[in-house]
């Protein structure tokens, strides 16, 4: 496949890059694990460092790093539509957002399993927990369902229930399965393989949160 690779540049007119060399790299490494620059004492070091792995060792410090989860939980975050408030009519905070927030980050520090990681969110209360510190980071994660935009200014609480479960059930399409599921409260999706009949089964969960 490289001889192929190869063959396919020259053919272009085209050669290889040629490798990074260490300031490059430990610059390139630091910046897609945590987002900050390497400083100039880590740069320094790394550059002296001649012994066999020194690269899997940088690796393995940036990712050790609470810089790691900062970087990499924010695209979660933004998944789940993460905010500090619900936005719409009314502006109004949620004031202990911040605790969902470090439940992100501390999951992706500390290597959470995925699987343990989505179970949590969607139905933390829910879990057995050994400790009370691990019932309130279970119940934590359920913020997952509490965040979102609400529109508070509606009288209707039926249909203000209502709404705030299907911006739940968009979330957790989005964010688990990469499927839009708002189209089908209306009727079956036109793209995306998700019923009407699906989308009320979700709704009946979601009912009872």
């Amino acid at each position: 496949a490289t001889d192929l690779f190869a063959t396919v540049l020259e053919a272009a007119g085209l050669t290889p890059a040629t490798p990074a060399d260490r300031r490059t790299l430990i610059r390139r490494a630091t910046l897609d694990l945590t987002g900050l620059p390497p400083t100039p004492q880590r740069v320094a070091r790394f550059v002296r460092d001649e012994m066999p792995g020194a690269f899997a060792r940088l690796v393995d410090e940036l990712l050790a790093s609470p810089a790691y989860g900062v970087r990499w939980g924010r695209h979660w975050l933004d998944v789940v539509r993460y905010g500090e408030s619900m936005g719409r009519t009314r502006n109004y905070p949620f004031p202990f957002a911040w605790k969902y927030r470090d439940y992100v980050i501390d999951s992706f520090n500390n290597d959470k399993p995925y699987n343990q990681f989505v179970t949590e969110q969607l139905a933390g209360d829910l879990l057995p927990s050994k400790d009370n510190r691990q019932s309130d980071e279970q119940h934590i994660a359920t913020g997952f369902l509490a965040l979102g935009s609400m529109d508070l200014n509606e009288r209707d609480k039926e249909k203000f229930q209502l709404d705030v479960i299907d911006d739940q059930i968009d979330v957790t399409g989005r964010a688990f399965m990469a499927l839009t599921t708002g189209c089908a409260r209306c009727h079956d999706h036109k793209f995306d393989p998700v019923s009407l009949e699906d989308y009320y089964s979700l709704q009946a969960v979601f009912a009872g949160v």
